[in-house]
């Protein structure tokens, strides 16, 4: 069935990391607001797990990215999307004769950084897709 729902897509190389948090707290918020918004993620060149100390700054926030799994998102499937989010890290060429809005958040890599380090990148990722969101529902391209 087709959905005239927006979609938006969060997208970084590994799909390990910054991409699964902002998906995470999209598909939270998209819950919490009752939104008709369709959340994908992945990845241009995905790592085999989501990165350990992403997984455990998110569960502070009651989220659980343990059992997700990092994926390839082909470029056909991002180029359906309304806003592609991209992490900073990106080597991602779309058609420019799609609508597709990218962005590029520049957020730094929390692979291998301490837990304080992680927190803030998680902090950042949160408020951006919290606006995104907020951008998305002003203008009146999502209904709750």
């Amino acid at each position: 069935m087709e959905t005239d729902a927006p979609r938006v897509a969060f997208v970084c190389v590994q799909n390990a990391g910054r991409s699964q948090m902002s998906a995470a707290f999209a598909r939270r918020e998209v819950d919490r607001r009752d939104l008709d918004v369709e959340v994908v993620t992945g990845g241009t060149d995905p790592a085999d797990a989501v990165h350990p100390e992403v997984v455990e700054v998110m569960a502070e926030r009651d989220v659980d990215l343990s059992g997700r799994e990092p994926r390839e998102i082909p470029t056909d499937e991002l180029e359906s999307c309304d806003v592609v989010a991209t992490m900073g890290c990106s080597t991602l060429e779309l058609d420019a004769d799609t609508d597709t809005d990218v962005r590029d958040w520049a957020l730094p890599d929390p692979d291998g950084e301490d837990l304080d380090r992680v927190r803030k990148i998680r902090d950042e990722v949160e408020a951006r897709v919290h606006e995104l969101l907020d951008e998305l529902e002003g203008e009146a391209r999502i209904e709750g």
